[in-house]
């Protein structure tokens, strides 16, 4: 193997972490007559829940969704499908639009962006047994 080939190698896996996804466009939400349905992913519609439906997106991608005009935001899980659609780009669940005020107003332009979910996290020291035995004091 010659320097170049090296070389474009190491550029080549440098480079090649795939960009995170944002897009600008309108956000809907989902009527409340959607709940209980079952959604692409298979999962039950919960309005409560903050998810949300993209035409590309994979399933259980997490997205910031930002409300353009009054700065708020939410991040949501997409859950489900909706039709390709140059007006609105997501469809959000009933929780995720009253977080970012888009309720009244029925439709909002909105900033998407995709972010990685948070690693799980793990108690720092294990605790000792004399610190676990007097828990109840």
């Amino acid at each position: 193997m010659n320097i170049c080939s090296i070389i474009l190698i190491l550029l080549l896996s440098f480079f090649s972490k795939t960009p995170s996804y944002t897009a600008e466009g309108k956000a809907t939400y989902y009527a409340d007559r959607m709940q209980g349905h079952r959604t692409a992913s298979g999962d039950k519609y919960d309005k409560k829940l903050l998810t949300a439906a993209h035409a590309t997106l994979p399933f259980n991608t997490l997205v910031q969704v930002t409300n353009v005009k009054n700065g708020k935001s939410v991040v949501v899980k997409i859950n489900d499908r909706k039709a390709r659609n140059r007006q609105v780009i997501i469809d959000l669940s009933r929780a995720a639009a009253e977080e970012i005020d888009l309720i009244r107003a029925g439709i909002a332009t909105v900033k998407i962006k995709q972010v990685e979910k948070e690693e799980e996290k793990q108690q720092d020291t294990p605790l000792a047994v004399s610190e676990a035995g007097n828990s109840s004091k």
